[in-house]
């Protein structure tokens, strides 16, 4: 895309996944999408046949409100039938909150009147402790999207500290080139998440100005590149608010699904974060996705993506989060602080990123979570 250009520093990897998803958006959107295009879906669930993107746009349509009710009983059989009664439990853990974008919506972007923090090794393995105190083996290791404050070497230091302590480790930070993801591979992280935000390139563009993030492609074809410098699985998401939610879960859906096909080996995790207040928020112009909306948006999803993991973050209430769980979703944070250094009895060393929604300790998830007859996951993997 011409009107995006790309910094000195950033590799080109010439993907065609962007093409394809907007090849396959253009497609849907000539199409209205009538009851008789829903039935047509189930119909192709009920006869066990393949469903293509034209289904998966039809169960995240209005046209579909009205069989969300047989749509989520299918949506919870496939759940059921994938993971169990299974629910992943993980907590994140944010390191720094230097940022040099302008992303409009978040508390840790460049102009934010906000506490600045960066973790000294230390201080991560002191959080750490404490994690692991709460069971947690499943960790997300965040920081804001600053090269020069949190340079890849002391990302990789963190991981690597964090090896000590956690079975899986998992990384949302800046995106970055295909050494780059090598060098964290090696330091043994499992995961790696970038959220989109919207896949509407001008909302794109409005949200983010100037800065790295403001590269569309770029962030786009990070997963791609995080799975070429040999990471095991790939995080998606989008902000919905953003832009138009239907189109925006379209494209994320077909985004994890299309590079599933491309990597079949790679690992799939989908992410539905609604936008929260942050401080010194600018004026947006939200585009509301009610919680009704967003349940349909899980459901059409695990139906479409049955392997995939879905996540739920602390945005939504802890109400939410339990009924989405029973729908379609499988995995939670739980135990969770968007600041800095605040796991620990110490003076807060940095500002939030957003507010959460859900403030639930592990332990009350756990408890939570048996009350409707699900069984909370610390990690299913083994070292070898």
């Amino acid at each position: 895309m011409e009107e995006f250009k790309y910094f000195n520093n950033m590799q080109d990897i010439h993907s065609d996944i962007y093409d394809k998803i907007s090849e396959k958006l253009n497609e849907v959107k000539s199409v209205n999408v009538t009851a008789d295009d829903v039935r047509r879906t189930l119909g192709k669930i009920k006869n066990n046949e393949a469903l293509d993107h034209f289904d998966y746009y039809n169960m995240l349509s209005d046209a579909a409100i009205d069989f969300i009710e047989e749509l989520g009983e299918i949506s919870q059989k496939l759940r059921l039938q994938y993971f169990g009664n299974n629910v992943y439990l993980f907590s994140p853990l944010y390191i720094a909150n230097y940022c040099e974008n302008s992303c409009k919506y978040c508390g840790f972007r460049a102009k934010s009147d906000i506490v600045r923090a960066k973790l000294t090794m230390d201080e991560i393995e002191s959080e750490m402790k404490q994690m692991r105190r709460e069971k947690i083996e499943d960790v997300l290791i965040l920081t804001g999207e600053s090269q020069k404050y949190s340079s890849v070497d002391y990302i990789c230091d963190a991981v690597k500290l964090a090896k000590k302590y956690f079975r899986v480790v998992s990384v949302e930070v800046y995106p970055t080139n295909v050494e780059d993801y090598k060098k964290l591979h090696e330091a043994g992280c499992d995961f790696v998440t970038a959220f989109q935000e919207t896949y509407n390139p001008t909302n794109y563009k409005f949200y983010h100005p100037t800065g790295h993030k403001s590269c569309f492609p770029y962030r786009l074809d990070t997963q791609e590149r995080a799975i070429m410098g040999g990471i095991r699985g790939v995080g998606f998401g989008a902000l919905f608010g953003l832009s138009d939610g239907i189109e925006d879960c379209f494209c994320l859906g077909m985004h994890a699904n299309l590079l599933q096909k491309k990597y079949p080996h790679a690992e799939i995790s989908i992410s539905f974060p609604r936008i929260r207040p942050t401080k010194n928020e600018e004026d947006l112009n939200i585009k509301e996705v009610p919680e009704t909306k967003l349940m349909q948006f899980i459901i059409a999803t695990r139906i479409f993506l049955p392997f995939a993991q879905i996540t739920i973050s602390t945005r939504e209430s802890n109400e939410f989060r339990n009924l989405s769980l029973l729908m379609g979703a499988t995995k939670i944070s739980a135990s969770v602080d968007t600041g800095i250094g605040r796991r620990n009895d110490e003076k807060d060393k940095g500002d939030e990123q957003f507010l959460i929604n859900d403030t639930r300790t592990v332990d009350q998830v756990e408890k939570d979570l048996k009350k409707y007859n699900l069984y909370p996951v610390y990690s299913d993997y083994i070292d070898v």
